[in-house]
This record gives C-alpha cells, structure tokens and sequence, in this order.
C-alpha cells in the first residue's frame, strides 16, 4: 500500500504571490497611491503649472503636438486628484476655444480612464462583496444595469465629484465601453463652458464669458435638482421595497 508523500508547505515565494495578489492588498495599494497623489498635489499644486501657463515643454511645439501633451498631462493630472475646473479654465486661456476644448475633452477621457482602470484592477474584487446596504446596492444596480445612461447623467450634471464617480463606476459592473464613451459625450458641454470662460478670462464683461458663466452656473443649480428629486425617488423606493 502507498502511502502518500506528506504535504509540504507552501514556499515563501508563493506565499509573497498570494499575498501580492490578495483583493484586500491591491485596494491597500490603490490607498496608497490615492493618499500620495493627494500629498503631491496638496504640497507642490501642480495645477497651477498649467493654470498660470508655466509649463516650459508647450513651448516651441507645433500646434497639434501642444494641444496632445496638454491633454496627456490634464489626464495624469486629473488622476492624481488635481480639480479639472482648474484645468478647463487653463485649457482655454492656452489654446481658444476649439483646440481647448479638445485638450480638456481628451484629457477628461485619459484621466477617467485611469482612475476606472486603477479602481477595477485594484479595487473591485475588495469592495464588491461590501455593497449591501441599501443605499449602495441600489447604486451598483444603476450603474451596471444602465451604464451608459447613468454615466451619462453624472457627467451631464456634474454634482458628484468627478473621482468619486469614476471609482463607483470601477466597483460597479459597468463596461469600458459604456464608461468611455458616456464620459466622452457627457463631459462636453460643461468642459466647454469652462473652456470659454478661460479664453475670454480677460475680457469678463464680455458676453462670451458672461454666457459661459452663467450656463456653468445653471448645470450647477441643475445637478443639484436632479441629485435632490433622484435621492427623493431612490428614498422612496427603497421604503416600498422594504
């Protein structure tokens, strides 16, 4: 009769893998880089590199080039936690309104992508079994089951922070493609706006800048009605489920 050989134990190799590759480890990491992004930003301000046009590489380049390594840097930026109003504001005061307009919109996308990228490789698998209450249930049910049109009205009417809302939609089951393209379509009219307050910042009394002005006021006052009649309907469904 054989008997079996005994189990040896696992190696410190694979013991380091699991742990490496452990749910609760990789959103320890995705913290980590959250708070240092936050520490960088908080002590250096790198928006103001761009808001007050210092940054000497966009210098010199062609047209097309600038406009690419503007967004890239919007997009790295806006991941690490830095206020895309800032950026929007200095989009339009580098290039006018149209290429301005693409820079921000672009970069929104890049940044939006790397925070959904971040927040799915390493935060889903921790933070999915969480969602049981009530109230975070609901949510993950919109955002998976109509993920476009709910990242659409989050991008249209801007109340929720912009990384709070990429993070949330990571968590969810929401694809790439939903996410991506909501946020491409939804971020354009509120990019825009503050894409033309940046280029007519010089001229204040200006028309220009005073509809600009005032239609970001207005999405404002707009999401803050819609999160209001939402959290009401959401209140009152949940109490007739319950």
């Amino acid at each position: 009769m054989l008997v079996p050989a005994p189990r040896r134990p696992a190696g410190l190799a694979a013991r380091c893998s699991a742990l490496l590759f452990s749910p609760w480890f990789r959103l320890s990491l995705l913290v980590a880089l959250l708070v240092g992004a936050a520490v960088v930003v908080a002590a250096h301000e790198p928006q103001r590199l761009i808001a007050d046009g210092r940054l000497p590489a966009l210098s010199g380049l062609p047209g097309g080039a600038s406009v690419a390594l503007f967004a890239a840097a919007y997009g790295l930026s806006t991941a690490a936690l830095v206020p895309r109003p800032v950026l929007n504001l200095a989009a339009g005061a580098f290039f006018g309104f149209v290429p301005g307009t693409v820079a921000a919109v672009a970069g929104t996308v890049l940044g939006a992508g790397i925070a959904f990228g971040l927040g799915r490789l390493l935060g889903q698998d921790a933070l999915r079994p969480l969602l049981r209450g009530r109230w975070l249930a609901a949510g993950d049910r919109q955002l998976s089951r109509h993920g476009f049109r709910s990242m659409l009205a989050l991008r249209l009417f801007p109340g929720v922070p912009f990384a709070v809302s990429n993070y949330g939609a990571a968590v969810s089951r929401m694809g790439w493609t939903a996410f991506l393209s909501a946020t491409a379509l939804g971020s354009v009219p509120n990019t825009a706006a503050y894409v033309v307050a940046g280029s007519t910042a010089s001229t204040p009394t200006s028309p220009v800048f005073l509809v600009a002005f005032g239609f970001i006021a207005v999405s404002g006052s707009a999401a803050a009605v819609v999160a209001w009649r939402r959290r009401a309907r959401l209140r009152q469904a949940l109490a007739t489920a319950g």
